[in-house]
């Protein structure tokens, strides 16, 4: 008989599959947060910085719901056909981490992997509250800090982060 030593909080049938081999190195996704800081963050900022993630999921046909927050306050919403009310329940619980670290919800699940371990064993958070998942990344203002987060949620979660990675670059550069 063969056992299988499981976590008492992973449970494979909710939390996405992990696949360590396609992780980008810690240092690339911490210089990520380093380069993708605003100089502002306005309510026009949120709906344009949405609408491109909008447009970017629809060309993939990426099943995808979108959420900007600022300062506890939603400002943008979104979800594509294919999306589910789980989706806004990942959204929840990867925005909770980025305003808890300060830091995008992938790097935290890197930084508990990097030490051999997972978030979600030891973390000491509830899973049912937060998940160090990939696809939700702070609102990084020049000389302000984190005052919020856009969060994707639908893909698997390395593709969720870099295309909220994406769309912070492209909406940057304008």
């Amino acid at each position: 008989m063969t056992t299988h030593k499981t976590s008492k909080t992973h449970n494979p049938e909710i939390t996405p599959k992990f696949h360590p081999e396609l992780t980008p190195p810690l240092e690339e996704l911490e210089a990520q947060e380093r380069r993708l800081v605003f100089r502002r963050f306005t309510y026009d900022d949120a709906w344009a910085l949405g609408s491109l993630l909008v447009e970017l999921a629809r060309e993939r046909q990426a099943p995808v719901a979108i959420d900007i927050h600022r300062a506890g306050q939603q400002l943008f919403h979104a979800a594509l056909p294919g999306s589910t009310p789980d989706n806004d329940a990942w959204i929840a619980r990867k925005r909770r981490v980025v305003e808890r670290y300060g830091t995008s919800s992938y790097v935290v699940g890197a930084r508990f992997r990097a030490k051999g371990t997972t978030f979600e064993d030891s973390s000491r958070l509830d899973p049912d509250v937060y998940a160090a998942h990939g696809g939700s990344f702070p609102i990084n203002v020049e000389g302000v800090g984190v005052v919020g987060s856009v969060t994707v949620s639908g893909l698997p979660q390395l593709e969720d982060h870099r295309l909220v990675v994406e769309a912070l670059e492209e909406f940057l550069k304008r």
